[in-house]
């Protein structure tokens, strides 16, 4: 399945494969331990990522993962938030992007030490594989992704 997307689910934390075409399609996707509504915006933009859901979206992804280290008082953190969006959707078949509130999972934040915000992971088969602090221009932090992705991921950047 090219186009889907591991959601984790609200209710029960199961994580599921949601195909973006059924998604597109009309389809409500529900959970498949506990049939609980999935959030159909985690399936078609950011996917919101706490510190217990941080392995089933981040480490497990079958793709590599933009993770924004971010906080609701971060001005610049609030700058980059429709830039992430739009590239949610331009790159999604082949990245996703997870945004983690640092003040409400501080356990992750601490884990990969962010020490400023925003800070942007790029996370590959749970690896760290390149970080950028700060606000970054949206052609910039595109190109930087694209090379990223064509190389494989395999090395920092």
């Amino acid at each position: 399945m090219e186009n889907s997307r591991l959601v984790a689910c609200a209710q029960c934390g199961a994580t599921n494969r949601i195909s973006a075409e059924k998604v597109a399609g009309g389809h409500e996707p529900v959970c498949g331990r506990c049939k609980a509504p999935l959030s159909v915006a985690s399936a078609s933009g950011p996917v919101t990522v706490t510190d217990n859901t941080f392995a089933a979206e981040v480490e497990r992804s079958p793709v590599p993962v933009l993770v924004d280290m971010w906080a609701p008082w971060c001005g610049p953190c609030r700058m980059i938030a429709p830039m992430l969006e739009e590239l949610a959707t331009e790159m999604a078949s082949r990245l996703r992007i997870a945004k983690v509130n640092i003040d409400d999972n501080p356990a992750t934040a601490a884990r990969f030490a962010v020490r400023s915000i925003p800070t942007l992971l790029v996370m590959k088969g749970g690896q760290e594989i390149d970080r950028m602090v700060g606000v970054v221009p949206k052609v910039e932090l595109k190109a930087r992704l694209e090379r990223l992705l064509a190389r494989g991921a395999t090395a920092s950047g």
